[in-house]
């Protein structure tokens, strides 16, 4: 016997190998008893930002005058519901039911024969079709859009856009004064032309 392990000594060593080799691998694929299995859960769903809801002001021939909140995106015709649905005496070809509601705004329903309030027409405020169509949504403007507020140059219509981009879409449109740059005079100067929609 001790012939035969010298004279194939060098088979053994290599099986023996071999078998060290294998149980090995064996021992680390088993599975171990002390050991709890991982789970990997995909998420449900990707979260999403949510947009505070914009709170506008209902005034004039509308049943029920005062202050809404409504969900950002809402048109005129929705604020107006809110506040009731207009009176007899609205006269509604002087506003746009279509345009979009901002947060913080007026929204004055004129009556029939009613003169326009100078106050409303200097601010903005009101919802007539031009006062609505002025305003720039700062969430999806172009840097030439942004470009035509006043005191907005292309450099802060840049600084904009690289904004919503880093930090998502602004909530409010006192939000624009966190660009760096924009303070409350320049707000102030655009308020009544921008909106988040």
């Amino acid at each position: 016997m001790g012939d035969w392990l010298e004279k194939h000594r060098g088979y053994v060593v290599i099986t023996l190998g071999y078998a060290i080799v294998l149980a090995g691998v064996l021992f680390l694929r088993s599975p171990r008893s002390d050991e709890t299995p991982i789970e990997i859960h995909a998420p449900s769903a990707v979260p999403t930002a949510t947009v505070a809801p914009i709170r506008v002001h209902v005034s004039g021939a509308v049943h029920a005058p005062g202050v809404y909140s409504l969900p950002a995106g809402s048109r005129v015709q929705e604020a107006l519901e809110a506040a009731g649905g207009v009176a007899e005496e609205a006269d509604l070809d002087r506003i746009n039911l279509a345009g979009w509601a901002n947060d913080g705004q007026k929204i004055h329903v004129p009556a029939h024969g009613e003169s326009s309030s100078p106050a409303e027409s200097q601010a903005g405020s009101s919802a007539s079709g031009s006062a609505w169509a002025e305003n720039v949504n700062i969430n999806t403007a172009s840097a030439e859009e942004l470009d035509s507020l006043p005191g907005i140059g292309p450099a802060y219509a840049e600084r904009i856009i690289r904004y919503r981009q880093e930090q998502g879409p602004f909530e409010s449109i006192d939000q624009i004064m966190e660009v760096r740059g924009i303070g409350q005079v320049c707000f102030e100067d655009i308020k009544d032309r921008i909106c988040i929609r």
